[in-house]
């Protein structure tokens, strides 16, 4: 599995591009330039699998349409963020995107699935091989914000303690900021710790 990593968009949202066997892949959270995403993966000779959405808001968006004009690649969305596209999406979804069952095949990766709701309703964790692709959940020192459309503290509370929880460790590539592990966040994030989780 090869990840390569883009910043795009006003917000510094973090693109990620998962090379899987044979040159396929899958693009996570296309948040701008979908146009010059589909141009790597040209270059790249990469046959893109699926386009995997960790959440509705627009700012991990803003690239979905053009890549998806592009390339043909079904969108997966968690369906508890449908209520917020409305309000979220300002004309960048697709016309259609699949629901996340508990795994998900692409580009000859298992992806589990994980709910884990707080940020956003239908906001998810993708856990493949040893990276857990965090979204607007889990940061390095912190957790994703409440004060958005769908944001809930009770639930954010909840999804803390199931990443908490999950046995191992992982590296941690959040939808913002730097990359950090699993163990790290439960040593050193006050969001992890059994008092606040």
């Amino acid at each position: 599995m090869q990840i390569d990593r883009f910043v795009l968009g006003e917000l510094g949202t973090n693109c990620y591009i998962v090379e899987g066997k044979d040159k396929h892949a899958v693009v996570i959270d296309p948040a701008a330039k979908g146009d010059q995403i589909a141009t790597f993966l040209r270059e790249r000779k990469l046959t893109l699998d699926a386009i995997f959405l960790t959440h509705a808001h627009f700012d991990h968006m803003g690239g979905l349409k053009a890549l998806a004009d592009a390339t043909g690649a079904p969108v997966y969305l968690d369906t508890a963020d449908d209520p917020i596209l409305p309000q979220m999406a300002h004309g960048r979804m697709t016309q259609t995107h699949l629901p996340y069952g508990d795994e998900v095949t692409a580009a000859g990766l298992t992806f589990r699935v994980l709910h884990t709701p707080g940020h956003s309703p239908g906001s998810v964790c993708l856990l493949a091989e040893d990276t857990l692709f965090t979204g607007d959940t889990l940061f390095a020192g912190t957790c994703g914000r409440i004060d958005l459309p769908g944001g809930n503290w009770r639930e954010m509370r909840r999804s803390m303690a199931y990443l908490r929880d999950l046995q191992g460790s992982y590296d941690v590539l959040p939808g913002h900021g730097d990359p950090t592990t699993l163990e790290t966040e439960r040593l050193t994030n006050p969001f992890l710790r059994s008092e606040h989780a």
